[in-house]
């Protein structure tokens, strides 16, 4: 095995040095770099004459303010974006607090409508308690109702145990469906 994988110095790898390498165009960065300090070369010989100071000294102002207006104009950005967002969010409160507010209205009005009904069927009660022939019908419609509705509550309590039997047996079957699914595979 050993045999296999020797290393011979036949196949040493050769590493390119830079000088064997063909000579390459300097990069975009490197040559701005390179007009860079070309220029501040050229500045510097003639510091001598105030008119090119001024005019570094306004251009590098003029490069700040352009900086500063940009990044003004990008938190001016998110800014609008956030009180859009804001906006939005203030108009969804709003709209679903009209619609509670209208909710709430229709909810007075009905319970000040069922009020005035409860209120004529007092004074209803009032007014027929001192006529006794209307006072009998008047059990008897009570009666009558009061019968209805306990009917109404037996039907409605063999629904609800209906209903829980047939969920029940759904549970059932859906477990005998996979106890047989089981033993046909």
């Amino acid at each position: 095995m050993s045999s296999l994988f020797s290393r011979s110095k036949d196949y040493t790898r050769a590493r390119k040095s830079q000088s064997d390498s063909p000579p390459s165009s300097p990069s975009p960065a490197a040559k701005t770099r390179h007009e860079r300090l070309a220029r501040l070369d050229s500045g510097s010989s003639s510091l001598s004459s105030t008119d090119s100071v001024s005019d570094r000294a306004a251009a590098r102002v003029s490069a700040y303010t352009r900086r500063e207006n940009r990044l003004a104009s990008l938190g001016s950005k998110t800014e609008e974006e956030s009180e859009k967002d804001f906006k939005k969010l203030y108009e969804s409160a709003f709209s679903e607090n009209e619609k509670l507010k209208t909710n709430l209205r229709e909810a007075q009005l009905e319970l000040s409508d069922i009020k005035s009904k409860l209120e004529r069927v007092v004074k209803r009660q009032d007014h027929s308690s001192s006529q006794t022939g209307l006072l009998e019908s008047e059990k008897r419609e009570k009666r009558n109702l009061e019968r209805r509705m306990s009917e109404m509550e037996d039907e409605l309590k063999v629904l609800t145990d209906l209903k829980s039997n047939n969920q029940r047996l759904k549970d059932e079957n859906c477990a005998l469906i996979r106890v047989i699914s089981k033993l046909s595979k």
